[in-house]
């Protein structure tokens, strides 16, 4: 999931963030919403509406929990926060922590959900 989509004040109290690789369970549950929503952005009827439902709201929940997977993570660092409507604070996975993702696959940005949602072209 494109972290400039999801928007939330994480402030280390109420939503914990961590802009950091290191926290396996954090990886495995962001891995999953990227699985699923490859998955399920195919589906042009209610794949986006299933995914939100089913993966990002009960895993961004589980993530952001102060209690979660960042709970160890230096929530007095600033790079760990943002202000309500900001992007989530990201850095990039250092390479080889997602060594089986096809560099075709598409992030789910607005640009590309619009995509997704367009109609095949009849071939005729």
């Amino acid at each position: 999931m494109d972290a400039n989509v999801y928007r939330r004040r994480v402030d280390g109290r109420h939503r914990c963030w961590a802009a950091e690789w290191r926290y396996d369970e954090a990886v495995i549950r962001l891995e999953a919403l990227w699985r699923s929503w490859e998955h399920l952005r195919q589906d042009a009827a209610t794949g986006i509406s299933v995914w939100w439902r089913d993966h990002a709201d009960h895993h961004m929940a589980v993530l952001m929990d102060p209690d979660g997977p960042f709970a160890a993570a230096d929530h007095t660092d600033s790079a760990n926060h943002c202000k309500k409507g900001e992007p989530l604070p990201y850095a990039p996975p250092p390479a080889g922590v997602f060594p089986d993702v096809p560099s075709h696959t598409a992030e789910p940005t607005m640009e590309n959900l619009a995509l997704t949602q367009q109609p095949a072209q009849s071939q005729d």
